[in-house]
C-alpha cells in the first residue's frame, strides 16, 4: 500500500525537474524574437493578407492595406492643367530645401511631373527618376527631349529594389506613390542603402486626417501611419509640413 504515494512523488519530483530544465529554453526562444537592433536584422514576414477591397491588394503592412498601383494609363490625370490649383506643387518643391548639386531620386515618377521641374530648378543638380512601369519611362524619356533637359536620368526599378548604388543620392522624393508600393519594407530599406548618411527622405501623400480631401481612402495616409512605417525600417522623423491643400509633405533623415 505505500508503493503508490511512492510512486505518486517520483512522478512529482520528475514533473518539476521537467518544468524547470524547459524554463530557460523557453525565456531564450522568447529572447530570439524581440524587435532587432537594425533593420537588416528584422525577420522577413512583414505582412500579412486578407480579403482585398475594391482599391487594395488584400495585402496589409501595418495594419494598412495596400492600394493598386496607378498605370501608365492615368499619365493625363498626373499632367492636368489644375494640378497647381489643387496641389500647390510649386509650393511643395520650394519646402524640399534642396542644396545646388544635390542627388535626388525621384521614386514612382509616373509622367516625371516632379522630376522635370525640380531638375530644370537646379541645373547643377541631378535628378534620378525612377519608376516600374516602362510606358512611365517612355513617356519621361520623350518630355525630357522636347524640353531639352540634360540633368535628369530615368530609372526602371523592381517592385523590392530602386536598383540605386549604396550611398549614391542626397535625398528621395515620393509624390503620391509610397502607399502604392507592393513591397514596402523593402523598398524603403533599398534607399536607406542608396542614401548617404544623413539623407533625406521626402513623403508627399494626401492626408487622411481630412475628410475634406476628397481621395479614395486606400490613396491617403495618415502622418501617424507614415511615420510608423518608415521609422520602422530605421529613419528618424525630422518634421511634418501641414499647408498643403491636399497632402502633408513628411520628411525623414537617414541617420
Amino acid at each position: 500500500m505505500k508503493a503508490i504515494p511512492l510512486l505518486s512523488a517520483l512522478i512529482l519530483v520528475a514533473s518539476l525537474s521537467f518544468l524547470l530544465w524547459k524554463r530557460p529554453e523557453t525565456f531564450q526562444q522568447q529572447d530570439e524574437h524581440r524587435s532587432p537592433e537594425a533593420p537588416t536584422r528584422l525577420a522577413e514576414d512583414h505582412y500579412a493578407t486578407g480579403t482585398a477591397t475594391r482599391d487594395g491588394i488584400g495585402k496589409f503592412y501595418h495594419d494598412r492595406e495596400i492600394a493598386h498601383v496607378m498605370g501608365h494609363q492615368a499619365i493625363n490625370w498626373l499632367e492636368r492643367d489644375e494640378r497647381e490649383g489643387e496641389e500647390a506643387p510649386t509650393l511643395a518643391m520650394r519646402m524640399l530645401d534642396l542644396g545646388e548639386t544635390d542627388v535626388l531620386a525621384d521614386i514612382g515618377a509616373g509622367s516625371g511631373y516632379y522630376s522635370l521641374r525640380l531638375a530644370m530648378q537646379r541645373p547643377k543638380g541631378k535628378v534620378i527618376a525612377v519608376d516600374i512601369q516602362p510606358e512611365m519611362i517612355t513617356f519621361l524619356e520623350d518630355r525630357k527631349a522636347q524640353l531639352g533637359v540634360e540633368n535628369i536620368e530615368t530609372h526602371l526599378g523592381t517592385i523590392e529594389d530602386t536598383g540605386l548604388p549604396h550611398d549614391s543620392i542626397d535625398a528621395a522624393l515620393m509624390v503620391d506613390a509610397y502607399h502604392e508600393f507592393s513591397h514596402p519594407y523593402e523598398m524603403m530599406l533599398s534607399l536607406y542603402r542608396a542614401l548617404k548618411p544623413g539623407g533625406r527622405i521626402f513623403l508627399l501623400e494626401y492626408r487622411a486626417e481630412d475628410p475634406e480631401v476628397k481621395i479614395k481612402p486606400l490613396h491617403k495616409m495618415t502622418e501617424e501611419q507614415a511615420r510608423k512605417e518608415l521609422e520602422y525600417v530605421g529613419f528618424e522623423w525630422v518634421k511634418t509640413h501641414r499647408h498643403l491643400p491636399w497632402q502633408h509633405l513628411l520628411v525623414f533623415r537617414k541617420p
